[in-house]
């Protein structure tokens, strides 16, 4: 009697220990964040959320990820507001090495995520140029504050291109100037949202993209 309950025991603790493995095994660790490699090309101007999320997807597709549901990050505000924590899943999210960047939302907006001029890769795993790069491109348009929530800077929601206005970017190499030099999400407003505007001031009109699973 005593023998069968060893034998059930070591045999439950394989089961345990051989499905934990397959589930290990079996976690997705595919793409499901990146910088966009390229913007609209005018500026704070995506065409509003449904314009960027398309951007996301196609240039997603370009990689063979474009099956998954991705949104941008990005927060819009009046009567049209959305929080960009609120758009993105649950997560976990892995750039295009397969490196986890966050395990969820919470902690995406702490101290423990894994965001870098390293891991903050587009979506062909290629690293954005940052600060003392030439052309220096770190700043990543949000219109979000430092916990995604929406802000009134967001370009129009999205739908402008003007001298004047601004957007929300964070620095994705987690340096630079601004109120908050070292965040990934908003370390300043843009000065303007016109693609000339972005570009002079660190900036190309990226975007960060997330899968939503």
């Amino acid at each position: 009697m005593k023998i069968s309950k060893v034998v059930i025991g070591v045999a439950g603790a394989v089961v345990l220990c051989t499905g934990a493995m397959a589930q290990e095994m079996s976690e997705d660790t595919s793409l499901s964040f990146f910088i966009t490699s390229m913007g609209s090309g005018d500026g704070g101007n995506l065409d509003g959320l449904a314009g960027a999320d398309a951007i996301c997807k196609n240039l997603a597709s370009n990689v063979g990820q474009g099956d998954k549901d991705w949104k941008a990050y990005l927060s819009t505000n009046g009567d049209r507001t959305v929080n960009a924590r609120d758009r993105i899943g649950a997560g976990p999210w892995y750039n295009a090495n397969g490196v986890m960047v966050a395990m969820n939302v919470d902690d995406l907006h702490s101290d423990n995520n894994k965001l870098s001029k390293e891991n903050s890769l587009d979506e062909a795993g290629n690293m954005i140029k940052g600060r003392g790069d030439s052309p220096n491109q770190h700043d990543i348009l949000t219109g979000s504050d430092l916990m995604g929530m929406s802000t009134e800077n967001t370009c129009s929601n999205w739908t402008s291109s003007a001298e004047d206005g601004s957007g929300n970017v964070g620095h994705h190499d987690r340096t630079g100037g601004g109120a908050n030099p070292t965040s990934w999400n908003f370390a300043h407003p843009s000065r303007g949202c016109s693609q000339t505007n972005l570009v002079a001031t660190g900036g190309n009109g990226y975007f960060y993209c997330f899968a939503a699973k």
